[in-house]
């Protein structure tokens, strides 16, 4: 069973920014009730996609300097990577099938 894995500031520069691949962010607040919503969903992804996308989470309470660099207003913002560059960015809950068809948009 594939997991969602919360990074911190650091981790995200190695795992993401200097990643290979594709990468679906997931930008959240324990505080936020669609990020919430949408935290099962993610891991069903995760599952899904396992071996073609990485799924992560990075709490934008703990990481402001990220949020900022990225632009990210709201939340949840999730935004695609592909090879350390953002390629994509949706806003707000999404279901399950909307995801699905963004992450299909870049693999």
């Amino acid at each position: 069973m594939a997991k969602v894995t919360v990074l911190n500031t650091a981790e995200f520069s190695d795992q993401v920014e200097a990643g290979k691949g594709l990468t679906l962010v997931d930008f959240y607040a324990d505080w936020c009730g669609p990020c919430k919503m949408i935290a099962p969903v993610l891991d069903t992804l995760a599952d899904e996609y396992e071996g073609r996308v990485n799924i992560i989470k990075i709490d934008a309470d703990a990481n402001p300097d990220v949020l900022n660099k990225y632009g990210v207003r709201g939340l949840p913002t999730l935004m695609m990577f592909k090879d350390g560059e953002p390629v994509g960015t949706r806003v707000g809950a999404q279901p399950a099938s909307a995801l699905q068809g963004f992450i299909g948009e870049h693999l």
